[in-house]
């Protein structure tokens, strides 16, 4: 990428990646996925995608394996994923976009991963995702690029999410806020189709990563985003905001909204309610 461009490092729209469909400085990531249905992406991908495009699976690349102590989908080793991007052909000087289905769901993962846990800035979120990229009758693909091997070195940054044992000081401390970011059902108990127990961490907020998005499918306008996040913090600093949801995949929808915002430096808790339901000794709380 040229050193004088200014990176994409939240948002891009598909005017913006298509113009650059071609560029070799550029990588583009498909991570769509469902829960249900683990096959489900890499099919669709193999079916159609975005022109160049390299498939990242959620459960295989983006995550390790489960564990109690970790959750559903920890982390994965940050050299293996690494291994991973430069298969993909991603150096240092690369501008990633990444896109899943358009739910914003998914994406915001490998997001938060790239840019906040290995350092590399020039990271983008397709706005809309696929739904858009097709809505609007762009050209799509159903080959496997072949490119070169990278050379992308990792940054790992500290500090970027919190562990259960910090989220459970900080029930008595009060030093942070939990956004839980799972549909209400789940977060009030009424339902738990995945995890161990149905409730909340003690003490958390419920703010659905579904409400970041438009009926279109892209995102709310940032001084929407801003002012309704503001509302929920209540006078709390970003750093303040540790991020939850099922298993630290959809609580970054929230942390990408925030940032996208202008409300930097939240954190997120990996292991989520997959990883703090696990032992039943924790406290739960249920309702809204």
């Amino acid at each position: 990428m040229n050193a004088s461009r200014t990176p994409y490092t939240t948002l891009i729209s598909t005017a913006q990646l298509a113009a650059h469909i071609d560029d070799p400085a550029w990588v583009i990531l498909d991570v769509r996925f469902d829960l249900m249905d683990p096959g489900a992406g890499r099919q669709m991908y193999a079916a159609a995608h975005i022109p160049n495009a390299h498939y990242l699976d959620l459960n295989v690349d983006i995550a390790g394996a489960p564990s109690a102590h970790g959750g559903r989908h920890p982390l994965p080793d940050p050299d293996a994923f690494c291994k991973k991007l430069r298969a993909c052909g991603v150096s240092n000087a690369s501008q990633i976009v990444v896109y899943d289905g358009g739910s914003a769901l998914y994406v915001a993962r490998t997001w938060w991963m790239l840019r906040h846990w290995l350092g590399h800035a020039a990271v983008a979120v397709l706005d809309g995702g696929y739904a858009v990229w097709e809505r609007e009758r762009r050209s799509v693909s159903s080959a496997t690029p072949d490119v070169g091997e990278g050379t992308f070195a990792p940054k790992v940054q500290e500090g970027v999410q919190v562990s259960t044992d910090t989220v459970l000081r900080g029930l008595a401390q009060r030093t942070h806020l939990v956004l839980d970011a799972r549909a209400p059902a789940r977060f009030s108990g009424e339902t738990e189709p995945l995890d161990a127990a149905a409730g909340h961490i003690p003490g958390a907020l419920n703010r659905p990563f579904s409400k970041n998005v438009t009926a279109e499918g892209t995102f709310v306008p940032s001084a929407q985003l801003r002012a309704e996040f503001e509302l929920l913090l209540g006078g709390r600093a970003p750093p303040e905001v540790v991020h939850s949801c099922g298993s630290g995949v959809s609580a970054l929808a929230n942390l990408l909204a925030m940032e996208h915002a202008g409300l930097h430096g939240s954190q997120l808790y990996v292991g989520s309610w997959s990883a703090w339901s696990a032992d039943p000794s924790r406290p739960v709380a249920t309702g809204g």
